[in-house]
């Protein structure tokens, strides 16, 4: 029996982020809950975190929503969050939605309804300084990510990423992952287009944007619900730092 209930937690994550300033707005109703974007006041190009975009990976908002309880995004650069994107998906425990899409990959043809608007509501907002996207992988042992970088090089902020997460797993070992070559163990370094040209993910629809860098997250599903969500949590605080 999948554990993750959309809209209890929804409700929650609501009640917390209107009382630290948020303005939300309701994207879509699904069958399962509503899809939900919170924006923080403040100047400047945000910061913008999704989590749940496939319903199998639950770490990814509850670590959202751990962030959010531990006063993360209260101080600092202003942020924009959807940290449910597929509510039918969470519900059901699958990854796909109800009609058996990735909506991973559907932000180039945009046909589902999830998608089309979650990128219309995204469509209208600042572009993001960066992009921080919550996962999980059924078949790693470790953690990696992947790095969409269209300025400056660096290193140092990858290694600190994974030396943040540390504690809880050690970079994925494998040379390759999903057929992505690593940089280095637990790193990939992703030009910004789609690994099949019709089928963007997120994160490419963000960088075809002209957000100058995004980091993708992924935490081994095998492993305590726990530590994935430590992990990213340690993860998000490690690329935003400066």
């Amino acid at each position: 029996m999948n554990p993750f209930d959309p809209a209890l937690f929804l409700r929650e994550f609501r009640d917390e982020a209107e009382q630290r300033g948020f303005s939300c707005t309701s994207l879509a109703e699904t069958s399962a809950a509503p899809i939900l974007g919170f924006s923080s006041p403040g100047d400047g190009d945000p910061l913008y975190l999704s989590s749940g975009i496939h319903g199998d990976e639950p770490a990814g908002p509850l670590a959202a929503l751990a962030l959010l309880k531990d006063g993360f995004f209260d101080t600092g650069p202003s942020w924009t969050l959807c940290p449910a994107v597929n509510p039918v998906g969470l519900a059901a425990g699958t990854r796909e939605n109800g009609e058996g899409h990735d909506l991973n990959r559907d932000y180039l043809s945009r046909i589902t309804a999830e998608v089309q608007a979650h990128a219309g509501w995204l469509d209208q907002r600042p572009v993001p300084r960066m992009f921080l996207s919550l996962h999980e992988d059924w078949e790693s042992t470790g953690f990696y990510f992947y790095e969409i970088n269209l300025g400056a090089d660096d290193p140092d902020r990858a290694s600190s990423i994974l030396d943040a997460v540390g504690p809880w797993f050690p970079p994925e070992p494998a040379c390759d992952i999903d057929d992505h070559p690593v940089r280095s163990p637990g790193w990939i370094y992703h030009e910004a287009e789609a690994d099949f040209p019709e089928h963007w993910p997120e994160a490419i629809y963000i960088a075809k944007r002209d957000c100058p860098l995004s980091f993708t997250f992924e935490t081994p599903s095998s492993a305590k619900l726990e530590d994935r969500i430590a992990a990213h949590c340690a993860a998000v605080r490690a690329a935003t730092r400066t």
